[in-house]
């Protein structure tokens, strides 16, 4: 929702006849007019005890029929958190002057405010009726229809919003409804002009860098994250996203120098100690890596990527009932995964409980034929399995021939090498052919988080798309 503006006396203007009124009623009205502009100043300066006294005063001279001192005493309520009792006195505003599109204005926010997305939609129309060129209005719908899912009309007047007046906030709310539909392409061209328009605003910077980052487009993120660093070196956000990028890209060592920056800013952050964890956890110090994520899900008890992690850093260390435990867990979160039902099947095979991994095997591939299969060959060739034990992938044209991978044939686990990892591990604990432990990865991946849990594209997002072919 767009800021609201601080009063003034001009801001809440009345009808002809209603000053008329106040007049024949209020033959004090100088004196009134000078405590209005008491009321302004006081509230400006903050000093709402005073601001209060001043409006109760005010409202016993004019037997509760001065608007402005109600108009602002629903200010104070509203930042007090009474948005409720703040909606009644706006109400009231509006029944003193039923042509001020600014009272209208203002009950529909309390009414966004308190959740009631349609009926603020229908207060900002009426609104509307009352002023067709203001910006405000035109954007607030547009949250609101963001708020209410109509993608469509909450992009037509955010447009039309643009067309009166460009702003910061309007080009960042246009963004959010092309993520939320999943085309970031669309939503890169928008903050591409959002950033012509507003070239020093380091959050758009930041999350168009992260865009480029999640479709992979290296150059081009870290242009936007420096820049955005030029402007504000120590906007954590981006600070984060280029640690993640490195991290990514198996540079620990500098990924943890930039990490202690943040950790100066945010150190409550989630995103943060999941990242550290993963860091030394690719750097193969797993004890220090439970640490760091079990601090991480301490602050963010629900997210399942740091679920996921724990899992994963457990298996490793062959503690299976404590990786069965967080990957569970994740589960729970995210039931659509395939990676977590492998992991899980793993766990539940070295507990030897077969039949339940047996079925974790199977809604894996059910989830994800093609990645699971990828990933046994991948896994057969690190553990040297022999050339009797030969995966084939499920092939898309009819015409096309088997693809198979000899375990004879060193493979590199690709996307998926901190998976590949923790599952060589478990089945070197398991005696398997030989070799099997001594298989070693030479750069184990994190799976990084977004700096915020927003809508906005994430370093998490993005580094699924950067892990090494």
């Amino acid at each position: 929702m767009a800021e609201e503006k601080l009063p003034s006396k001009t801001q809440v203007p009345a009808s002809a006849e209603s000053q008329k009124a106040r007049q024949k009623k209020a033959p004090e009205f100088p004196i009134l007019e000078k405590q209005n502009w008491l009321i302004h100043l006081h509230y400006i300066r903050k000093d709402y005890e005073a601001c209060k006294a001043v409006i109760k005063e005010q409202l016993q001279e004019t037997q509760g029929l001065c608007e402005y001192a109600i108009y602002v005493q629903a200010l104070i309520f509203r930042l007090e958190g009474n948005i409720q009792e703040s909606l009644e006195l706006f109400q009231t505003c509006a029944i003193l002057s039923p042509q001020c599109a600014d009272n209208l204005k203002q009950v529909a926010r309390s009414l966004f405010l308190l959740g009631k997305h349609k009926a603020a939609t229908e207060v900002y129309n009426e609104a509307a009726k009352l002023n067709q060129k203001d910006w405000e209005i035109c954007h607030n719908l547009g949250v609101c229809y963001i708020y209410l899912k109509q993608f469509n009309k909450a992009q037509d007047h955010l447009h039309s919003a643009l067309q009166l007046n460009r702003h910061d906030l309007t080009y960042i709310m246009l963004g959010k409804i092309h993520l939320l539909e999943g085309d970031l392409h669309k939503a890169i061209e928008i903050y591409k002009k959002a950033v012509e328009f507003s070239p020093e605003n380091t959050e758009l910077l930041t999350t168009l860098g992260l865009l480029y980052l999640q479709l992979g487009v290296y150059q081009k993120a870290f242009e936007h994250l420096g820049n955005a660093l030029t402007y504000d070196p120590t906007n954590y956000k981006a600070i984060l996203a280029a640690g993640s990028m490195m991290q990514t890209h198996g540079d620990f060592d500098v990924a943890l120098t930039k990490y202690r920056v943040v950790a100066c800013a945010v150190p409550e952050s989630p995103p943060l100690w999941n990242n550290i964890g993963m860091c030394f956890f690719g750097k193969k110090k797993y004890v220090a890596a439970i640490s760091c994520l079990k601090r991480a899900n301490y602050l963010a008890p629900f997210d399942w990527k740091i679920l996921y992690n724990l899992g994963l850093v457990h298996l490793t260390m062959q503690q299976y009932a404590s990786a069965f435990h967080f990957l569970s867990a994740a589960i729970n979160f995210q039931p659509k995964l395939g990676e977590l039902y492998m992991l899980l099947a793993v766990a539940l095979t070295n507990l030897e409980d077969i039949e339940n991994a047996k079925r974790a095997y199977a809604e894996a591939v059910r989830l994800d034929k093609y990645k699971m299969v990828e990933m046994a060959q991948k896994l057969g060739a690190a553990l040297q399995v022999g050339e009797a034990l030969v995966w084939t992938k499920p092939v898309k044209d009819p015409k096309s021939k088997h693809r198979t991978t000899s375990a004879g044939k060193p493979a590199t686990l690709g996307s998926n090498q901190a998976l590949g990892q923790a599952m060589s591990s478990a089945a070197a604990f398991r005696k398997l052919p030989s070799g099997a432990a001594g298989a070693q990865l030479q750069k184990p991946p994190s799976l990084p988080l977004e700096p915020e849990p927003t809508v906005e594209a994430s370093p998490a997002e993005a580094s699924g798309k950067m892990r090494e072919k």
